[in-house]
């Protein structure tokens, strides 16, 4: 993924809430979400690396990745990130820790975040930190680290709150249409990540449009207190436009 919004024990009916898109060069081969047969999880596959970007299992994991933007040190050589959010929906919590900490050095620049039940863990390998359990609240994640206030984190999170504040029933569409958004900030408040100016400019919009490059789907993750979770997916064309789209709804099984 390259853009977060979530929400952590805030909503009453929602334990769990997730909107993030996908931003990806269009000529990547991907395989849209569905259910993997080994291991048993929902997700998109990235057929050029494999791995994944999103996915959940039916025992209620639910696990993400992003980028962390520095050119200067990407290694071509460097492992797929796309493999660790499947050892965080497979493996044990000490497990996925000390893989961390022994090899996250390894890997191209990444946060990764994942949940155990009610519990959400996040780790960026550029942060010079260990694994943090975060408290309840609403956070967003581009590439850089977690909260970065780049200017469309911080209005896909302050839209993904008040849609919290409002009454009524929180909606996969209401989710989706926040993450649709091709607002563009001042090019004063863009940050330098070192991808130039251009660049910056244009991965600046919540959603991104490009023939080259832009936003491939959204995702939605809804998870309810009862333990009945749905996920969307909403796949999009190099305008923009979208193609298709699946849904999922299954009791969590403990």
């Amino acid at each position: 993924m390259c853009l977060l919004a979530f929400a952590l024990g805030v909503h009453p009916g929602y334990p769990l809430v997730v909107a993030g898109n996908r931003d990806e060069f269009h000529e990547r081969p991907t395989t849209a979400m569905h259910w993997w047969k080994h291991p048993r999880l929902l997700a998109g596959v990235d057929r050029r690396a494999g791995g994944t970007w999103l996915g959940l299992s039916r025992g209620g994991r639910f696990a993400t990745i992003t980028n962390y933007r520095d050119p200067e040190q990407h290694r071509p050589t460097a492992p797929s990130r796309g493999g660790l959010v499947v050892r965080a929906l497979t493996e044990p919590q000490a497990a996925i820790e000390a893989h961390l900490h022994r090899h996250g050095g390894d890997y191209n620049g990444f946060n990764l975040l994942w949940s155990r039940g009610q519990r959400m863990y996040y780790y960026c390998n550029q942060a010079g930190e260990t694994v943090k359990e975060l408290p309840p609240g609403v956070y967003g994640l581009s590439n850089g680290v977690l909260d970065t206030p780049w200017p469309k984190l911080v209005r896909v999170r302050e839209g993904l709150e008040g849609l919290l504040g409002r009454r009524g029933e929180l909606t996969t569409e209401s989710l989706f249409e926040l993450m649709a958004d091709r607002w563009l900030p001042a090019e004063s408040s863009l940050p330098d990540t070192g991808i130039g100016a251009e660049w910056e400019s244009l991965l600046a919009s919540p959603f991104i449009r490009h023939p080259h490059y832009g936003t491939r789907s959204t995702s939605v993750v809804l998870v309810r207190r009862n333990g009945i979770s749905t996920v969307s997916e909403r796949v999009f064309d190099p305008e923009g436009q979208a193609v298709g789209q699946r849904q999922f709804r299954f009791q969590i099984q403990d």
